[in-house]
Formats: structure tokens, sequence, C-alpha cells
């Protein structure tokens, strides 16, 4: 398959008139820095890299053609972010505003079906999604974050929580020139003091500030290229069984017991 067929940010319009998308997958990130040796925008890269190798197996395997979005690099941050130097702090209502527009253009061009892959923890989409249920109810519209889609812990031997060994090695995978370990900071990080905090009975955004003084939070020393090719493959496999179930048509819901 040409990439010119499921890749927006490198196709033409002369490749795409003439063939049938049952779905797009709009790749989602976030403008921050990634500890001392990823990019700015290694949310948006990685999740379209996913995307684009999903879209592609989703072809091979199940004929579902898919067409990937531009990555969106807006992202919504913590406190103690937007004080880092080029971070940038996207409101719920601009990301709600975007995301809008680009269903609504969606299904006008009879496209009905929209996979959001996230790569960015600091975003939420399900209450836009709620909303944009009642605003366009023959648009389906599902959300997911690539990096939980497969269970990390048996793929990596630390994996973190931002710029840490899975992170890390997904990005040396696809893009080995944007990562220069020696230059990454340790990844040390702190936590709430109290107890209640840590065992999840309220949730608060973390002072990234207090938190991070590399802004990374898990240590990339042990991420490898091959380590990032096998769990980006473990995703893409799994991404693509998801847009067969999302467009071959079947009821998405089990009966009613009675």
């Amino acid at each position: 398959m040409n990439n010119k067929e499921i890749d927006l940010s490198i196709s033409n319009y002369g490749t795409t008139r003439g063939l049938d998308y049952k779905i797009a997958i709009l790749p989602w990130g976030a403008t921050e820095p990634h500890n001392l040796h990823l990019p700015y925008l290694t949310d948006a890269i990685l999740s379209h890299d996913i995307a684009v190798d999903a879209a592609r197996v989703a072809w091979e395997k199940y004929g579902v053609r898919a067409m990937v979005m531009p990555p969106m690099p807006l992202g919504a941050q913590n406190p103690g972010q937007r004080d880092l130097k080029f971070c940038v702090h996207y409101r719920s209502e601009t990301q709600k505003a975007v995301l809008t527009d680009i269903a609504a253009s969606l299904l006008h061009q009879g496209i009905d079906k929209l996979l959001i892959v996230n790569g960015h923890g600091g975003n939420t989409f399900k209450g836009m999604i709620r909303d944009l249920c009642i605003d366009m109810p023959d648009m389906l519209i599902a959300t997911s974050e690539w990096f939980k889609v497969c269970p990390a812990k048996e793929y990596f031997d630390d994996p973190g929580d931002h710029a840490d060994e899975l992170e890390t090695s997904v990005m040396m995978h696809y893009h080995p020139e944007l990562v220069n370990l020696a230059e990454a900071g340790a990844g040390k990080a702190g936590g709430f003091a109290p107890d209640s905090l840590r065992r999840g009975a309220a949730w608060i955004p973390r002072d990234w500030s207090r938190v991070s003084v590399d802004t990374g939070i898990g240590s990339p020393a042990a991420a490898t290229a091959e380590k990032g090719a096998r769990f980006a493959a473990a995703v893409a496999e799994a991404y693509a069984l998801l847009l067969r179930d999302l467009t071959d048509g079947g009821d998405l819901y089990l009966p009613i017991p009675t």
C-alpha cells in the first residue's frame, strides 16, 4: 500500500478522491518538553506514526481503509509545565472547537467514524465526545491512548510516565535521529505527600515543577529501538483489530439479558 492512501500529511486529492474510506484516525499530542532528549512534539509524532502503522495493518489484514489525519499538537498542560520555555497549554474549549470542526467536516463528506489516537496523558476527550454525540448523533467518535493499548510491563524493564523508557524506545524505533540518550536526564520524580492522594482517593493535577527536575518521569536509560519496535507493532495490530470492529457493520452492543 502507498502511504499516500492512508496518511493525509503526505497525500493529495488525486490519491484520495477515488477511494472509499470507512474511518478517519486523528492523532493528538501536545507541545511540551520531554526530558532533555526527546522533541517537544513527541506526543504528536508518535501518535501519528502509530496511527499510520495501524492503518496499514488494518488494510492489509482486514481490508479496512482508514485515513490518518495530520497530528494535532494541542495539549492540555499541568501547572508548572506552562512555565517551561515553549510549552503551550491549549484549553479544553480550544481542543473541543478543533475536534468539532474536524468531526463536522468528515461527517459532511460521508465519513461518519473517527478514532482519536491520543499520545498526551493530559488530554481528556470523553466530555467533548459526549457533547458531540448530541450535536452529531450520526457520528461515532472513539478515543484511546496508544501507550495504554498494550501492557507496558510486558515490553519494558521499567516503564514510567513521561519521556520514559517506553516513549524513548518507540521514538528510537521511528526516529533514531531525534534521540540522544547521552543528553537525557535521569527522569527521577516525586509525588504527592498525602497518602490519600497517592492512593487515588481524589485527583488533582500535578505541579510539574514540584515532581520533576528534567520534565521526565521515569528513567529512559534502558530504552532501545528493538523494544520500541516490538511495542509499536503490538499496538498497531491492536488498533487494526479495533478499526475492523468499528467499521464491520456489526452491532456494537450485546443483547440485553432477558
